[in-house]
């Protein structure tokens, strides 16, 4: 079997990490006041009105003038290099529930929100819980442990840092572009393995008569896109299932060179998230990743991060093998966990 690609990918998202690196200034960009101030005077408007943060929408959160960059911003993540740090956001200064009035506002003229576990989540919270990272129900962004490169289940994963770590914790980012490339140089038959359905728990968050895990490849090529869908430790755990299809020795080869050039250091870039800093990540063209921390002994300063997961217009189409992880596959209405206990919500903490 060969791969379907025609590599070499030669655009914007198959960046290296070196080069995008000595970019800077191209995807790191500072709110100026004028900004701040318009994000600010929409964000007070809409919670004077006594209106649900999980309510919010590009109409009820009016931007006259940034609503341009954000445009902007949606070319960038679907057609540009696939990620963007907006920072200066002084959210020192807000109460939680005005950091994430601007951080949802923002969100809504991106895309839609969409649930990030069965309680219906629209709005997540990233932070140690406690929980044993090594328990097969657990999600490994409440831990404190490295998570490894890989994607959420929605077209873009927003973060808004809060609060950062005493120690570590740093944003690490990969273009799944630039893996295929190296792959296809390197080894073209292990490439072609990612192309099989691999297994991938839900651990424990399974859709009303859904199995409890996925049979998405890993690469999956349509209408001339290349998109990605990875979580190692979920491949692992998946494994637990007697009728998960079984990892050979050379489709465990296969992920472990993946997981290889994601973590060569020539091609990720990796960023340390500052409080009001906000990253906006394309899901199907690039992998993050965040490495182990250390948290303050004071709970108020512990490291926490908002989340959101957004479908987006305009976006490309997915394989119908998606449909296994996010139950529609529309354009603009898909991504994030559903079951038959779900309704959507914001929770501020």
């Amino acid at each position: 079997m060969t791969h379907p690609l025609p590599t070499p990918f030669i655009g914007p998202a198959a960046w290296l990490g070196r080069d995008i690196a000595a970019r800077e200034a191209d995807w790191l960009i500072d709110l100026t006041p004028v900004q701040i101030r318009e994000l600010e005077t929409a964000a007070a408007h809409y919670l004077s009105q006594g209106r649900d943060v999980g309510e919010i929408t590009a109409g009820t959160f009016p931007l006259p003038t940034f609503a341009t960059h954000l445009k902007n911003l949606s070319r960038t993540l679907l057609q540009g290099c696939g990620f963007e740090v907006l920072r200066g956001l002084p959210v020192a200064t807000y109460t939680q529930e005005t950091a994430a009035t601007i951080f949802c506002g923002i969100g809504a003229h991106l895309g839609h929100a969409r649930s990030q576990n069965a309680a219906g989540h629209s709005l997540g919270h990233v932070r140690n819980i406690g929980v044993d990272a090594n328990d097969p129900t657990t999600r490994i962004y409440q831990t404190a442990e490295r998570q490894t490169f890989h994607t959420d289940s929605a077209d873009v994963v927003g973060l808004l840092c809060l609060r950062e770590a005493q120690i570590g914790g740093m944003s690490l980012l990969v273009s799944a572009q630039t893996i295929a490339n190296r792959m296809a140089a390197q080894r073209p038959d292990l490439l072609a393995l990612l192309f099989d359905p691999i297994a991938t728990d839900r651990r424990g968050e399974i859709p009303d008569g859904a199995e409890p895990f996925m049979r998405i490849p890993v690469l999956n090529w349509h209408t001339g896109n290349l998109t990605v869908f990875y979580q190692r430790q979920y491949i692992e755990s998946a494994q637990r299932f007697a009728d998960a299809p079984r990892l050979t020795d050379r489709h465990i080869e296969a992920l472990d060179l993946f997981d290889s050039l994601a973590n060569d250091p020539d091609l990720h870039v990796s960023m340390q998230l500052q409080p009001g800093d906000m990253q906006f990540v394309y899901n199907h063209s690039q992998l993050h990743d965040r490495t182990a921390f250390t948290d303050w002994p004071d709970p108020d300063k512990r490291r926490h991060l908002l989340r959101l997961w957004l479908s987006m217009p305009n976006d490309r189409a997915l394989p119908d093998v998606f449909a296994e992880r996010y139950g529609s596959i529309e354009i603009g209405n898909r991504g994030g966990i559903i079951t038959k206990q779900t309704t959507l919500n914001a929770p501020l903490d």
